[in-house]
């Protein structure tokens, strides 16, 4: 017989929530900054998936919350901007090897909420977030030369969108805010070899804090998110037409939610908010049919969470936030 479950695994050493991951090339995952309830985090820390065990990792230069990171071909990890006292245009690098971070050139622009995509010629696209006001700005970062330069902007300035990596190259870039009360629904691809930026079809719905997954066939899932109300919606885009089609709608409203794709090719919606209740609920998209159907609920409630695609084919959720800060992580096996 075939079990769905939720099994706890090893807590964290810090509570946090707006953090950021990345899986290793050695399949283990690090897990860097954030908050607790009072402070920004510097801290980071590695999850063992064969031990199942945490343990504390070098610091990063400035602690950081609502940035954004990427892993390298080289397998080294990049994270850029997001805020403590301030918001941030600072980089810095972590090396596995040594398991310390050391600090690399600086964005032309400081921002939160921004996003960054790997692009298969190696560099780093980050593009959009918030400094005072959103931003339409982008820029390049070189691994080979540690420096970050200009590209195309963006048609619509946005902060809290998602970005897409597509099989095509070119990059998908989804809804966001333009102004902290405006949502959007535009959407638009970044072209490598032009370094501009081109309106393509606009979503059903206008959202921020929703999810983006590639599934396997190409197509880009956004799930739920928020407009001014708590959205069950979901639409897949694809890049062959470059056009929007709604597809079936969680069972659960819910934004600030996290998505992954599993390995039989469906996607995993876990956690979430809407009004002042907090999601232990999880459901999966059924890319055969188009339809969602509830599975085994998660151990603790939790948005703003991280949910990393572990090697093992298991889903690893840690932290995120419910009345408090959260420590505990569990895993999605199948």
């Amino acid at each position: 017989m075939l079990f769905i479950e939720w099994l706890n695994t090893g807590n964290m050493n810090y509570r946090r929530w707006r953090h950021i991951d990345a899986v290793l090339t050695n399949g283990y995952v690090l897990i860097t900054g954030g908050e607790n309830d009072t402070d920004y985090l510097r801290s980071t820390e590695i999850y063992n998936p064969s031990t199942e065990i945490w343990t504390i990792t070098g610091s990063m230069n400035s602690a950081r919350s609502t940035y954004a990171g990427i892993k390298l071909t080289d397998g080294k990890v990049l994270v850029s901007g997001g805020r403590n006292s301030a918001t941030l245009n600072s980089a810095e690098l972590y090396n596995p090897s040594t398991g310390t971070w050391t600090n690399t050139g600086s964005m032309n622009n400081a921002r939160r909420g921004h996003m960054l995509s790997l692009l298969t010629n190696g560099k780093v696209l980050a593009s959009a977030g918030y400094n005072g006001g959103c931003l339409n700005s982008a820029e390049l970062y070189n691994p080979s030369t540690g420096t970050w330069t200009n590209t195309g902007s963006m048609n619509d300035a946005r902060y809290k969108h998602t970005a897409s990596l597509l099989t095509n190259g070119k990059v998908l870039v989804t809804g966001g805010q333009d102004t902290l009360t405006t949502y959007l629904n535009s959407a638009e691809l970044y072209n490598p070899s032009t370094g501009t930026w081109a309106i393509t079809d606009s979503m059903s719905n206008s959202r921020y804090y929703h999810t983006a997954s590639l599934l396997t066939n190409g197509k880009v899932l956004i799930t739920g998110g928020y407009n001014g109300v708590v959205l069950s919606s979901a639409e897949l885009y694809n890049p062959s037409t470059g056009l929007w089609t709604v597809t079936g709608s969680m069972i659960q409203a819910r934004w600030q939610h996290a998505a992954s794709v599993l390995p039989n090719g469906n996607v995993l919606v876990s956690g979430g908010v809407n009004g002042g209740t907090y999601y232990k609920t999880a459901e999966v998209y059924d890319l055969s049919t188009g339809m969602w159907s509830l599975t085994a609920a998660m151990n603790n409630s939790r948005y703003l969470h991280i949910s990393s695609e572990l090697t093992n084919g298991k889903i690893l959720v840690s932290g995120g936030m419910n009345t408090a800060t959260i420590r505990a992580s569990e895993l999605y096996q199948s």
